[in-house]
């Protein structure tokens, strides 16, 4: 093999090693604002679905609140808020003594939730 063969062949093994990588990092989303059913008492159990946005892609959508818990707690996704000084919030699972999933961005109720601040959306 030439050098500029090598050199090419190497090239192509450095790209292909860095689109791995950026492949494999992990898609971060920003909570916009969330839709609640008024039916529960529990405000974050009456979260149905949060509206999202990729910053990184500018990508918008909708999940579950269910879903939302399933992806940060199992595939190590990240959602986060930020609050109108300007703050980064990440959202953490969690679950009701009975069972429900939820999302929150406090370990516990000493401060308020950010995430129960947002908008409701359309």
């Amino acid at each position: 093999m030439g050098e500029n063969t090598y050199l090419s062949v190497l090239s192509f093994v450095l790209l292909l090693y860095t689109l791995l990588i950026k492949a494999n990092e992990q898609m971060a989303v920003r909570i916009l604002c969330i839709k609640t059913d008024t039916r529960y008492k529990n405000p974050y159990i009456a979260i149905d679905s949060l509206e999202w946005v990729n910053e990184r892609i500018n990508v918008k959508g909708i999940t579950e609140r269910t879903k939302l818990y399933d992806w940060i707690k199992d595939a190590d996704g990240e959602a986060y808020i930020i609050d109108q000084h300007g703050n980064k919030s990440s959202l953490i699972p969690a679950v009701c003594p009975d069972g429900n999933k939820y999302v929150k961005t406090v370990y516990d109720e000493s401060e308020q939730d950010q995430l129960l601040a947002l908008p409701e959306s359309a």
